[in-house]
């Protein structure tokens, strides 16, 4: 696949980043570059491999599920800025 000035262009606009004309041709040429990077990943045998979830193996330290001290809805609220029987209260967002 090769990314054009109009692809560019494109996904500029997609993502709502102003680019100007002079730095169509390089933002191509370094897309070009990473799809190219990327076909080579294609390459690589994995076959019999085991996906990952990190670089180095680890396991969760677990602790048990133990009911703590409950019913503190006074004093997580104490500090707020606002608040109505026991919930936060925020400015409305959306109109």
């Amino acid at each position: 696949m090769s990314v054009d000035q109009n692809t560019v262009r494109h996904i500029a606009r997609l993502a709502r980043i102003a680019v100007r004309e002079d730095e169509l041709e390089v933002l191509a040429n370094e897309l070009n570059g990473i799809l190219a990077w990327v076909e080579q990943l294609g390459e690589v045998p994995t076959d019999g491999i085991e996906p990952m979830t990190g670089a180095v193996e680890m396991s969760m330290k677990m602790r048990d599920d133990v009911v703590t001290t409950g019913n503190l809805q006074e004093q997580v609220t104490a500090n707020a800025p606002g608040s109505d029987d026991g919930f936060f209260v925020v400015p409305k967002v959306v109109e």
